[in-house]
Order: C-alpha cells, then structure tokens, then sequence
C-alpha cells in the first residue's frame, strides 16, 4: 500500500491536535483523506485549528472536528474518544501528542512540577489510550501512536521531571506493543529532537545554560517536518520512530556507545558551558 494510501478513509484522533506536531499531523492527514478529529484545553485555539485542518481536506466526505478537554483527567478522555465515536464512527488511530515541559536545575523544580509533567505527558498517554483499547480490541486493529521525546531514552541535563514523563511514555509503548500485537493492534512510539513548537518557545527563557549547550548549533525542525516523518515512518509498520539525523544518531551513540564513554562526552560538554 502506497503511504499516503494508508491514512485514507481513517478516523484519527489527536491530541494536543491545536498547535505544534499534532496541528502539523492533523492538517498531513486531512490532505491525505482521513477523518481528523482533535482535542486540546482551549477552544478558540481548536476552533482556529480546525479551520486549517478543514482547508487541507481532499473532499467534503471527510468528517473533521473537535471535542475540547483535558486529557490528564481520566473521566475526560473517556468523553472525549466518546464523543467522536459518536460522531465519526470507530476510531482507527490515536495519536498522543498532548505534552508540556518545563526544564530547570533539578533542586530548583517544585515537586508540583514534577506532578503535572507526569499527569499531563504519562497519565495522559494512559488515559486516552485505555478509552480506546476496548474498540480496537473488539475489532482487532488499529494504531496507537505515542510520542515521546530524545529526552525519553537518554538522561538529558534539565530535564528531571519532562525526561522522567517521557521515560514513562516509551516504557509504556514497548509494552503496549507487544501485548497488542497478537491483537493486530499496531503501536509506534515517536522521538523528536527539538522542534520548532510552543512548548519549546515556552521553556528557551528557563533552559539552563548547560541544556542550551547540549543541544549546540542544532536547528530546531520544524513541526511540520517532524509530523511529516513521522506519520511516513507509522504508515510503514515502524515502532521505533526517529524524525531526522540528530534524533537517530543520539539514540545509536547513547545504546552503542560504552557508557563511562559517552557519559563522559556528555559531562565535558556540560563542563565547558560553564
């Protein structure tokens, strides 16, 4: 099957659909002839992100919208996979893309902080996934797609709680995976480097110094490039999903590498920012 040929026709469902990587997948999807449904906290932000989604359909058969919600908050996500069942029929495929961050020297983070990286970016995967899990079940397929972060398959300094989140996130997909795959269910868990988002808008102020430094010259990608990879990544059956050269390469150097090694690389380049 041609790559674009797999989304067409599907329900999707993304969260974290009105900004960044999800509004990236969303708008890829539509032009492709899904059914996109999104979900986030504000709705003047999903009511303007629809309109773009809806701009990129191929036809007026496709079915697009939203269901505003909180997806840390188990009770919403149920109604949230609820309500778009009932409005575009079965979902077909999940992408959890909700995320926040907040980086920082780890005695400086309040442990508040850590509760709501982890409620937001863990609980939340969990969440929506487990209001989903039925359906597929039942008809034995789908695709859940999780996203997580370099940050969560290598200790990154400053980022404590957003890495312990993601660590989560890609220890929970390696599960999902082999327990769904005698199901027909497939899962693919997605690794981005920094990526030209909100989010990472939101914490370059906050970075410390020695975070800044580890990312060195590295250009952020952008949204729609990281979406783009990774929607043609899951569209081949791929678990392990790797959106550009720095994201593949970290992970071979920090799964490859003898640690004391890479470790110390690692601790001189935190040194030298100093």
């Amino acid at each position: 099957m041609n790559r674009k040929e797999y989304w067409k026709g599907k329900v999707i469902l993304i969260t974290g659909g009105s900004s960044g990587i999800g509004l990236a997948a969303a708008k890829i999807l539509a032009s492709q002839g899904a059914h996109v449904w999104i979900t986030a906290r504000r709705i003047e932000l999903l009511e303007a992100s629809l309109k773009e989604i809806c701009s990129a359909c191929q036809n007026d058969d496709q079915r697009c919208g939203f269901v505003p919600g909180d997806v840390s908050d188990s009770t919403q996500a149920n109604h949230i996979v609820d309500k778009v069942t009932r409005s575009a029929g079965p979902l077909d495929v999940l992408i959890n893309s909700a995320g926040i961050t907040h980086p920082g020297y780890v005695q400086n983070l309040d442990k508040e902080i850590f509760e709501r990286l982890m409620q937001v970016n863990y609980f939340g995967t969990v969440y929506m996934t487990s209001a989903i899990l039925p359906a597929m079940l039942e008809r034995g397929s789908g695709h859940i797609i999780n996203i997580s972060s370099i940050a969560g398959y290598m200790g990154v300094y400053g980022y404590s709680g957003y890495g312990a989140s993601k660590y989560a996130v890609t220890g929970y997909s390696e599960v999902l995976r082999a327990e769904m795959k005698p199901h027909g269910i497939r899962v693919s868990v997605v690794f981005p480097p920094d990526t030209d988002t909100p989010q990472l808008a939101y914490e370059e102020p906050i970075k410390p110094r020695e975070t800044k430094a580890l990312s060195g010259n590295a250009k952020a990608l952008s949204a729609e490039k990281v979406a783009s990879s990774m929607l043609d990544q899951a569209a081949r059956g791929r678990f392990t999903i790797f959106p550009g050269f720095d994201a593949r390469l970290y992970f071979i150097l920090n799964n490859k590498m003898p640690r004391r090694l890479w470790y110390r690389i690692l601790d001189w380049i935190v040194a030298s920012s100093k």
